[in-house]
C-alpha cells in the first residue's frame, strides 16, 4: 500500500545540493515538464525539481503518452541549465543516476537500452525524457523522469510484456521517497562529472551494443548492428549492406539473438 511520498524529507536531505535545491511538489498536474518549462523560463534556479503524484497529459519520447497511477510511481523533471556543449551528456547523466539507484535499491543489476530506457531483465523500469531551449537568459533543459517504483505492470494493458517495477523485480516495498532522493543524489553527482568519464559510464552500461537491432528514425527503419556510440552518444549502427550509419535518436528494437525467439520493443 503507498504510503504517500514524504517531499518533506526529500527536501531535508536534498538540503545543500544543487539538484534538489527546490522541490515543487503537486497532487495533479498536466505534466511536470510544463510546469518545469514554466518556472525555467521565469529565472529559477538550476537544480529546481516538479513532482507530482499524477499527470493527466505526461508524456515520454515521441510523444506518447507516460502511465503513472497515483501512488505506485515518481513522475518528476529537473530544472538545468547546462552549456550548449554539455547538453548531450544530460541524458546520459540521467539514464546513469536512475540506473545506480535502482540498483544500489534493489541488489539488481538494470541496464540501459539506447538511448535512455532504463531495464531490469529486459523490462523497462524508467524513461527520461530531455527537452531543452538553449540561448538568452532563460536557456534551459529539462530532464523528466517517469520511474516505476511499485506499479504492477501485469495489469496494464499494452505495457504488461514489456515493462515492470523496482518492487515487482525486488520482491518488496520501497518508499518512494527513498528512491527519489537515491536518483536524485546521483544526478547531483553525475551532473558534475567530466564529460568523458559519463560517456564511458554509459557506454559501458548500455545492453543495445553488440545486438542486432531495428531502429525507426526520422520517418525510415534500419537493420543492422549496433556497433557502438560516438562521442556524442549517437548509435553506430552497421547495415548487412554498406557503410555504418550514425543515428542520433530513434526508436530501437532489439531482435533476439536465437531465431523465432521474437525481438524486445516499446
Amino acid at each position: 500500500m503507498d504510503r504517500g511520498l514524504d517531499v518533506e524529507k526529500v527536501r531535508r536531505r536534498l538540503a545543500g545540493r544543487m539538484i534538489g535545491n527546490a522541490v515543487a511538489h503537486h497532487l495533479l498536474l498536466t505534466s511536470t515538464m510544463d510546469e518545469a518549462r514554466r518556472l525555467a523560463e521565469g529565472g529559477i534556479s538550476e537544480g529546481a525539481v516538479v513532482v507530482a503524484e499524477e499527470q493527466t497529459g505526461g508524456r515520454g519520447r515521441f510523444d506518447r503518452s507516460w502511465i503513472s497511477p497515483p501512488g505506485c510511481g515518481l513522475t518528476f523533471s529537473v530544472v538545468l541549465r547546462p552549456a550548449g556543449c554539455r547538453l548531450h551528456y544530460v541524458n546520459m547523466a540521467a539514464a546513469l543516476a536512475v540506473r545506480s539507484a535502482a540498483a544500489d535499491l534493489t541488489g539488481l543489476a538494470p541496464t540501459i537500452k539506447w538511448p535512455n530506457d532504463v531495464r531490469i531483465g529486459g523490462k523497462k523500469i524508467a524513461g527520461i525524457l530531455v527537452e531543452a531551449a538553449l540561448g538568452g537568459a532563460s536557456g534551459h533543459a529539462i530532464v523528466g523522469v517517469g520511474l516505476n517504483v511499485s506499479m504492477d505492470a501485469s495489469k496494464v494493458p499494452g505495457i504488461e510484456q514489456t515493462a515492470t517495477s523496482l518492487a515487482a523485480e525486488m520482491g518488496g516495498y520501497l518508499d518512494r521517497a527513498e528512491v527519489m532522493i537515491a536518483v536524485l543524489e546521483r544526478l547531483d553527482e553525475a551532473y558534475r562529472l567530466p564529460g568523458p568519464v559519463l560517456l564511458d559510464r554509459w557506454r559501458g552500461a548500455l545492453d543495445t551494443l553488440g545486438r542486432r537491432v531495428r531502429v525507426q528514425s526520422g520517418g525510415r527503419s534500419l537493420e543492422g548492428e549496433a556497433v557502438g556510440v560516438d562521442d556524442r552518444g549517437s548509435l553506430l549502427l552497421l547495415p548487412r549492406c554498406g557503410p555504418a550509419v550514425t543515428l542520433t535518436a530513434g526508436e530501437v528494437t532489439l531482435q533476439a539473438s536465437a531465431p523465432g525467439a521474437g525481438a524486445e520493443r516499446w
